[in-house]
């Protein structure tokens, strides 16, 4: 788990190799264990080390290999690179290292841009070929690892972060009016190549990206699991036990595989079902009792503050060797203004302050551990998922956006100046354009794709690693293996609908956990002093909301900004978002970065 940043020209001058320093020294957090810069030519590419596998300087990067012609900087693990270097060996490649970031190189100059579909594991890369002076961007099937990119015409650059981009300059820092619209109806999330900076696109997840040496460009999406019940013809005809069983088998191997490492793996343990099932599989696999940690808060405006009764509960089952943090109050502002530096993107789920601090206090004890998010996209656990179940697939973009979308198109009126409003549906249109791609069989299928491949990339996922990696913590997610989601995808929706939702996945579990986790009413990482904008938070809020900087970029109605800081509490999105902390988080965010 690193950071990596790079520059393309594209008119015949050398690269900004000066820049790229600067891109690469502001992912410091992300790689802190060492640093990289290489030129050459038109291209320079840098990277921050973060040493998870080959703790050695042999797997430092760039990566050069002068006889095979490429250099290479990665970020993520390719958790079957034991099996592609045995292959590579087979085949006649030699080796310097134990990293995987040498199979990864090998496995391109073996395979080329289609070396991705062997890959298992997390990751975004850059290859640069010194015959072809071709540049090739990859990243990983669900989008795990980022990809930011920035383009003026004269010259190409990328990084692992969107405030890296900014270090390098020259970036068109406006707003993008449709990821505006975006932002204002899905919470935050700006789902496919869009940022809310005008300036600054996403490589898409399943995309490698090859760039000719002329500038001209071709994707191609190598990943889109059908969401059909013929997808997988081993999956044909199994029975609801049979289901459970491959469900487990999956994420059992799904769990295992995430074990690779040169450094021990712990286990963030919020004592829900999804977390909980990896520690319980983990325990299976493990000769030592696996190091389990979870967080608590202070209650606030009658919300409790911790989970510590579950999450106790299955340490106590599984023996583990647990730890429980405990944050005071006093520490939440300085933990919000932290995770609000790390975000490469706004985003408002008070998840971002709980997971920053508590990667903060994991990173003292381990540099990787296991997550459990992806699971309710994956298996449908959400609550505007069973609303779908036999619903007319032509009726399935209005269901969805009842239950999902935090206000219709036409409510951004009140919100937004004229000047910032779109004559069109921008975010209504991205969904159902989405949901009519042929290849899933139901309503409740084209959604669930929907989640999986492009709402899940940019919210919670983005939200882990940014997090995660503020604090040199890498984070691996077994609910997001690519094998398990195919899987997932071919279930009946029955099966996934039982119980509440997940309702195949807790069955399975049954096995393994007590009653009380499994049935127990759906939680989340609970920040309750976040979720109610009053005290020092309303405080902030106002302050950026109605400073200088806010007056002059005008991202909002004035006398709408008033009525709510007259009353925070009055509107909350469908899916519970405090709307006032919606505005203020992206005003907070650009200020936070300077722009």
């Amino acid at each position: 788990m690193c950071g990596l940043s790079g520059e393309l020209r594209l008119d015949g001058e050398e690269a900004d190799i000066g820049a790229v320093g600067r891109m690469t020294e502001t992912m410091h957090a992300r790689g802190p264990d060492g640093s990289g810069l290489w030129s050459r030519g038109p291209v320079a590419l840098g990277h921050r080390r973060l040493k998870i596998i080959d703790l050695s300087d042999k797997g430092a990067q760039p990566m050069v290999d002068v006889e095979l012609g490429l250099t290479v900087v990665f970020n993520g693990c390719l958790y079957n690179y034991a099996e592609l270097r045995h292959e590579l060996r087979g085949a006649g490649y030699r080796f310097s290292s134990t990293s995987d970031t040498e199979v990864l190189m090998k496995a391109f100059h073996r395979w080329g841009p289609r070396c991705v579909e062997r890959f298992k594991g997390m990751f975004a890369f850059a290859v640069y070929e010194r015959a072809t002076g071709r540049l090739i961007l990859g990243r990983d099937r669900l989008g795990i690892k980022p990809m930011y990119v920035t383009e003026d015409g004269r010259r190409l650059r990328f990084a692992s972060s969107l405030p890296a981009l900014l270090a390098g300059g020259g970036v068109d820092t406006g707003i993008d009016p449709v990821a505006l619209h975006h932002y204002m109806t899905f919470h935050a999330l700006v789902p496919g190549e869009r940022t809310i900076l005008a300036g600054v696109r996403k490589l898409p997840a399943a995309t490698v990206r090859v760039i000719e040496a002329d500038g001209t460009r071709t994707d191609h999406r190598y990943w889109d699991p059908p969401h059909t019940r013929g997808a997988l013809p081993e999956a044909a005809g199994l029975n609801g036990r049979e289901w459970q069983d491959a469900v487990m088998d999956a994420l059992r191997a799904a769990v295992r595989r995430r074990t690779v490492a040169d450094v021990p793996v712990g286990v963030l343990l919020s004592g829900g079902l999804d977390s909980s099932v990896i520690v319980a599989l983990l325990a299976e696999e493990e000769h030592e009792p696996p190091v389990t940690f979870s967080i608590g808060f202070e209650a606030a405006g009658g919300e409790r503050g911790d989970e510590f009764a579950y999450s106790d509960l299955v340490a106590r089952r599984f023996g583990t060797d647990h730890h429980r943090i405990r944050i005071p109050d006093e520490r939440l502002l300085d933990g919000l203004h932290g995770a609000v530096r790390a975000m490469s993107e706004p985003m408002v789920s008070h998840d971002c302050v709980a997971f920053y601090l508590l990667a903060q206090e994991v990173a003292e004890h381990v540099k990787v551990v296991q997550s459990g998010q992806g699971a309710d996209e994956v298996f449908a656990g959400y609550r505007w998922f069973p609303p779908l179940a036999d619903v007319p697939r032509e009726q399935a973009a209005d269901v969805y956006a009842r239950a999902f979308f935090d206000r219709p198109h036409d409510g951004l009126a009140a919100i937004l100046p004229k000047e910032r409003l779109l004559d069109h549906d921008a975010s209504g249109d991205f969904v159902r354009e989405h949901l009519a791609r042929p290849g899933a069989d139901t309503a409740l299928d084209a959604v669930l794709r929907l989640e999986t491949t492009a709402m899940l990339v940019d919210d919670p996922v983005k939200r882990v690693d940014n997090m995660t990696m503020a604090h040199g913590l890498e984070a691996r997610t077994p609910f997001l293996d690519h094998e398990l989601v195919e899987l997932a995808a071919a279930c009946p929706a029955e099966l996934k609908l039982a119980h509440g939702g997940k309702g195949v996945l807790k069955d399975a579990a049954r096995r393994l956990l007590p009653a009380e986790v499994i049935d127990r009413p759906k939680g989340y990482f609970p920040v309750p002093a976040i979720r109610h904008v009053d005290g020092a938070l309303l405080d902030l809020v106002r302050d950026v909301l109605t400073g200088r900087a806010a007056r002059e970029r005008e991202l909002f109605r004035r006398d709408y900004v008033d009525r709510l800081l007259a009353d925070p509490e009055r509107d909350r999105t469908p899916t519970g978002v405090n709307t006032l902390w919606q505005l203020g988080l992206l005003e907070l965010w650009l200020q936070t970065h300077g722009l």
